[in-house]
């Protein structure tokens, strides 16, 4: 039997997480199982020195660095911090999130996944982009790579769209994979 995982949801600076968290919760407990989720209010200072004026965006990679620091002595085997301000990666024009690949933690955006965003105003829809998002992060997290598979969750969202036509969890073959990472 699996020992049971551990995943704290470090919310930096957001506002309205209630309408998504639970939801959040009780799906990665099913993804991941057996595991406990719990959340933690984190401070949005930390995002100011990944912060790149010029692109009005945050830096993920320096993001997750400032994580590491922040979060190191937070008893869980995996973090996944939310935020809602837009982030990128080198060589990209903006990522959902990044991950320590593998590692112990994840970082996801809201900022993207929100329906408004794109003119839509569906909240059930944004739901399911969080939970995909926050999943394929954290999938990261136990060394799956991105998957061929345009259904699997681990498949790269190059735009909202692919986030859209993926599935909330991973194919057989990345499950099996995630089985055996753990």
């Amino acid at each position: 039997m699996q020992k049971k995982l551990t995943i704290v949801l470090a919310l930096i600076g957001l506002k309205n997480e209630a309408f998504f968290l639970e939801n959040l919760k009780l799906h990665l407990e099913e993804v991941f199982s057996p595991a406990d989720v719990d959340a933690v209010k984190v401070s949005s200072s930390l995002l100011k020195e990944a912060y790149t004026p010029s692109r009005g965006q945050y830096n993920s990679t320096i993001t997750l660095a400032l994580l590491k620091n922040k979060l190191e002595k937070v008893e869980a085997d995996r973090i996944l911090a939310i935020t809602d301000v837009d982030l990128y990666a080198q060589g990209l024009n903006f990522v959902f999130g990044e991950a320590q690949l593998p590692g112990r933690i994840a970082l996801i955006s809201l900022h993207r996944l929100k329906p408004e965003y794109y003119g839509e105003g569906d909240g059930e829809l944004f739901k399911a982009r969080i939970r995909k998002e926050a999943v394929h992060e954290l999938g990261h997290t136990f060394g799956l790579t991105h998957c061929p598979n345009p259904a699997c969750v681990m498949h790269f969202s190059n735009s909202i769209h692919d986030t859209d036509r993926k599935a909330d969890s991973p194919c057989q073959a990345c499950r099996e994979a995630l089985r055996r990472n753990r």
